[in-house]
């Protein structure tokens, strides 16, 4: 089973890639100036700007997530009682990707008998 991650996580994974990609354009661009001379600074210009477009959306996708995040559900896990955020009706915890929902007609146990769960286990 492939192991997912929260909401938040997978844009902020997304934003890296987009940011790795970036930077590994613009680099292998201007090493085609190194390998093929003045025949490489067509190379080197393709490079740079999809690189440059690359690393545009990923400072869009940071941004996004940034702003998702400040309007996030923050709640405890039940799972490893940390601190995570939420977004929508279901995501899974930050920490030990544990499914959470705020919707009753998913859950698959009430407030009632995770407050005796928690009572029994401080």
């Amino acid at each position: 089973m492939k192991m997912k991650s929260a909401k938040i996580n997978a844009f902020r994974t997304w934003g890296l890639l987009l940011t790795m990609l970036g930077m590994g354009l613009m680099i292998a661009g201007t090493a085609g100036i190194v390998f093929w001379g003045s025949a490489g600074k067509i190379a080197a210009a393709i490079g740079l700007v999809i690189g440059l477009i690359s690393m545009t959306a990923s400072l869009a996708i940071y941004f996004w997530a940034g702003m998702l995040s400040t309007s996030a559900v923050q709640l405890e896990c039940p799972e490893c009682r940390k601190l995570t955020k939420m977004l929508g009706k279901t995501d899974r915890c930050m920490f030990c990707h544990t499914l959470l929902t705020l919707d009753p007609a998913k859950a698959t146990m009430t407030a009632e008998q995770l407050e005796s769960q928690k009572l029994q286990h401080p």
